[in-house]
């Protein structure tokens, strides 16, 4: 296949899917190298920038995902008369900044880090899906894990896990030490 038509097929298939969709999908489909795929995506994508088009190719991890350009915003939101996505509180942030930088986390790690019971944040961030079960970790009572989604990268405007600004991670060998506050 040609690089003009890869390019249309691959722009009609991300403009319908209306979600991420994976580059080895579109390779089977499209019955081309994976590498041809990402090629004539990163071109496209370049192209759309280029232009100040309304729309741009996101990639995502291993998958790829065509969205309104954040320049169109404002237009999209009153044309479409949606609302901005909820804020999150400071408990939901904390608790979705340690399964990101810790997943797959127990809800038991969020607290231990926390120092305060974390289940309505947990709940909060399952609803918001920024979070997803992850499986169970292999111990006494087989705790569930959390791991962050696909809409957690889409949300903070970030292609993969790797470019989360780094941190000091606690050390969970020792315990956590909260100071006190001073008497009045």
């Amino acid at each position: 296949m040609e690089e003009a038509e890869l390019q249309r097929a691959l722009e009609a298939i991300l403009f319908a899917a209306g979600e991420p969709v994976e580059v080895t999908r579109l390779a089977m489909a499209l019955e081309t190298d994976h590498s041809d795929i990402e090629m004539a995506l990163e071109d496209l994508s370049n192209q759309l920038s280029f232009g100040r088009r309304g729309v741009r190719i996101l990639k995502l991890e291993n998958a790829y995902q065509m969205v309104s350009s954040g320049e169109m915003a404002d237009y999209v939101t009153k044309a479409l008369e949606t609302r901005k996505p909820p804020k999150l509180s400071a408990s939901q942030l904390e608790t979705l900044t340690i399964v990101a930088y810790y997943q797959p986390a127990t809800k038991a790690l969020v607290e231990q880090i926390r120092g305060v019971d974390s289940s309505y944040s947990v709940s909060a961030l399952l609803n918001k899906k920024l979070i997803e079960e992850a499986g169970r970790l292999n111990v006494p009572g087989r705790p569930i894990q959390y791991r962050t989604t696909a809409d957690f990268l889409r949300t903070f405007a970030i292609g993969s896990l790797d470019e989360l600004p780094p941190i000091d991670k606690v050390d969970l060998d020792e315990p956590v030490e909260v100071p006190e506050e001073p008497a009045q």
